[in-house]
């Protein structure tokens, strides 16, 4: 049997398959914007050539395909999502535009406000009203619910975002809004907030809300398109789709919630980025997660990660759980150029898959950072992924001698210096996650993957002051690997907001029982598998307006002193997260949350055999410009074998990715067949 993993990026579509034996094959093929169930299908293809197979007889060995996308994330970034409408409470369609009332940078006075999903002639107020504490005061009234029906249908909206006041108590008008929106307009998506974000807090729920109404029809699309694609060629085991918290759901509950779907594949690699620090015995691991159009960073503490509830994307907010992930316009085809101000940048803009950087020879014509290490001499283009996909020097050049002119510099230096600005771009992005929370990057180990990170992780590394690199083998598709890693994951929450002093015990085992009654029972529709569950609180001092989120993990939900055990975790998580506690304030238990996940099978990793100790030789030298042209032996990974060292500068070629370490790095080769490179 086998289990597949698929990560579409902007630039790559990434393959891994694992058999029963531990075996494991990876395979890329290029990403296809337009649709993404293309470039998944044709690698498919590459993946069954590479395991000797046909697609068919591949796929029928499949027992589960996992998939990391990029949909919902780039309907969010090109703004090609649904056109959505809004019902709301009478008084309340401006609380997207009032958001928060606070801009992104307070201090400049000329900022335009941001341009909100719905536009105010698609939100419609609805006479209704509940108190805070779910009970009626105004009934749904149907005339008022007819007026903004009618005027939906005339507008040309595809889909209906529904958020009324107070609905995470009682979500009974908005349940019939949505029953009465099928009945009159059947052919309408509707996502009403008590579904998709059911707890206090009226803008974090509109826009998580209005985010799954834009993209939940381009999600549900492609994944049922996709679905049916992968059926039609032979699937016969389960698909799954990853969602930004880093658990996995089968393809109806990733359509429902599609605003989960925002950090699907950057969450594949954070998970195996997990499986990687515990293959190691680390328990600080930087992750580094170098692509062709954006590097992801995020922190490994301690042996855990980080969930969060306070994340967005393009400007829009999504409250919804999601692995903590710093994303940075820098990759393998982010753009070099000159703005009119003279200024000398690299990215935002990515080259994307096609055209590409002008190496792929596809009419590209801008600079690009993978075009900066071609004539840097740091990729050979001949064996560029596997010498499938010559890359094109004499248009590197071109690209890198048109951005030099414009700096009037000399061809090297212009590469050599989008090669150290995208370099101080991303240790910016390691500073963000680390030196800027009070954690000391030093004592973390960076691990290095994506098709274009090992390019550039031992100079990051030496900005940083990190001693240690470590190079998986299957770094090029690290997300996609990590994806067969993932477990299945479903979460519910429930607003409580009380103090400690008036919640009772009971009040509260209460609460979690009939959360996790909840949660088990959905995940048993998806698994027959054991079950566990994972408790925890947002919670806050009285006085603050914005809570953290504290694990209850090890709490005896019997004891007598819960609401004591409850608060003293929060005092110690606060400790944590910002050096102080102050016990003598009141607590408040915000909202309650229960995790139900359902552990997969995970493939057992092939141990390397043990070999004779012998010289490591270069396959070949070539000119590659570390400050000055040098000679630099060149290495193929596949000779490399275990206990084996080499002393930089160096370059390690695979067919999917290359490695450069400089003077005074030694590399090794781990037990497992990986690198591990200590930082001169």
């Amino acid at each position: 049997m086998l289990t597949i993993g698929v990560d579409v990026g902007g630039t790559f579509t990434d393959l891994v398959a694992i058999d029963a034996a531990g075996r494991t094959i990876f395979a890329k093929s290029p990403s296809t914007p337009h649709d993404q169930s293309i470039g998944v299908m044709a690698g498919l293809e590459e993946l069954a050539r590479r395991l000797g197979l046909s697609v068919a007889d591949m796929l029928a060995q499949t027992q589960r395909l996992v998939h990391g996308t990029t949909v919902a994330t780039n309907a969010l970034l090109e703004r090609k999502g649904a056109r959505v409408a809004l019902l709301t409470t009478e008084g309340h369609r401006d609380v997207l535009e009032m958001r928060e009332g606070l801009k992104p940078n307070r201090y400049d006075l000329r900022s335009p406000p941001p341009e909100p999903l719905v536009p105010r002639e698609l939100r419609f107020g609805v006479r209704e009203r509940l108190r805070a504490n779910g009970e009626v005061l105004i009934s749904l009234d149907q005339e008022s619910l007819g007026e903004a029906i009618a005027a939906i249908k005339n507008s040309g909206a595809t889909s209906v975002a529904i958020c009324f006041l107070h609905a995470y108590r009682n979500p009974a008008h908005e349940i019939a809004a949505a029953e009465r929106l099928a009945r009159e307009l059947p052919d309408i998506s509707v996502s009403c907030s008590s579904d998709v974000l059911p707890q206090i807090k009226e803008y974090e729920r509109v826009s998580t809300t209005v985010v799954n109404a834009y993209v939940g029809p381009v999600v549900r699309r492609y994944l049922e398109r996709l679905e049916q694609r992968l059926r039609e060629a032979g699937l016969a085991g389960s698909l799954f789709i990853i969602l930004s918290h880093g658990g996995m759901a089968p393809v109806a509950e990733a359509a429902r919630l599609a605003a989960g779907t925002v950090l699907s594949g950057p969450a594949g690699g954070i998970s195996g980025s997990r499986r990687c620090a515990g293959m190691l015995g680390l328990a600080d691991i930087v992750a580094f997660d170098m692509g062709g159009t954006s590097t992801d960073i995020s922190l490994i503490a301690d042996g855990r990660v980080t969930l969060s509830a306070d994340g967005g994307l393009a400007g829009e907010r999504i409250a919804l759980r999601s692995l903590d992930i710093a994303s940075i316009a820098a990759g393998g085809g982010s753009i070099a150029s000159v703005d009119g101000s003279g200024i000398f940048r690299v990215g935002p803009e990515s080259a994307g898959a096609m055209p590409g950087p002008a190496a792929y020879g596809n009419g590209g014509m801008a600079a690009t950072v993978t075009d900066a290490n071609v004539v840097l001499g740091y990729l050979d283009a001949k064996a560029f992924m596997g010498g499938k996909r010559p890359l094109d020097v004499a248009a590197a050049e071109a690209a890198i001698d048109r951005l030099a002119a414009a700096l009037n510099v000399t061809r090297i230096e212009a590469a050599a210096g989008i090669f150290r600005l995208v370099n101080l771009k991303m240790a910016d992005g390691i500073r963000l996650m680390t030196v800027r929370r009070g954690v000391d990057p030093r004592r973390f180990a960076l691990l290095s993957f994506g098709g274009a990170a090992g390019l550039h992780a031992a100079e990051l590394a030496r900005q940083l002051d990190i001693a240690r690199i470590i190079v998986p083998t299957t770094a090029s598709v690290l997300s996609a690997w990590g994806m067969l890693t993932s477990d299945l994951r479903y979460e519910l929450s429930h607003t409580h907001f009380e103090t400690g002093a008036h919640t009772t015990p009971d009040e509260v085992r209460a609460i979690f029982s009939d959360l996790e009654a909840r949660a088990t029972t959905r995940l048993r529709g998806w698994f027959d598998g054991p079950i566990t569950v994972e408790r925890s609180a947002e919670m806050r001092y009285g006085e603050q307006i914005f809570e953290i989120d504290v694990p209850l993990d090890g709490i005896d939900f019997n004891s007598p002193a819960l609401i004591g055990e409850i608060e003293e975790r929060f005092h110690r998580r606060h400790e944590e997260l910002y050096t102080y506690a102050s016990r003598d304030q009141e607590v408040v238990l915000v909202n309650a949350r229960v995790a139900a996940i359902g552990a997969v099978p995970v493939p057992e990793q092939a141990a390397c055999a043990a070999q004779a100790m012998a010289p490591c030789r270069p396959r070949s030298r070539r000119s590659a410009y570390l400050g000055s042209w040098c000679e630099v032996d060149v290495y193929a990974l596949d000779d490399l074998k275990v206990g084996q060292t080499l002393h930089g500068p160096a370059i390690i070629e695979a067919e999917t990715t290359t490695v450069l370490i400089g003077e005074g790095d030694v590399l090794s080769v781990n037990a497992l067949g990986w690198l591990d490179i200590r930082v001169g």
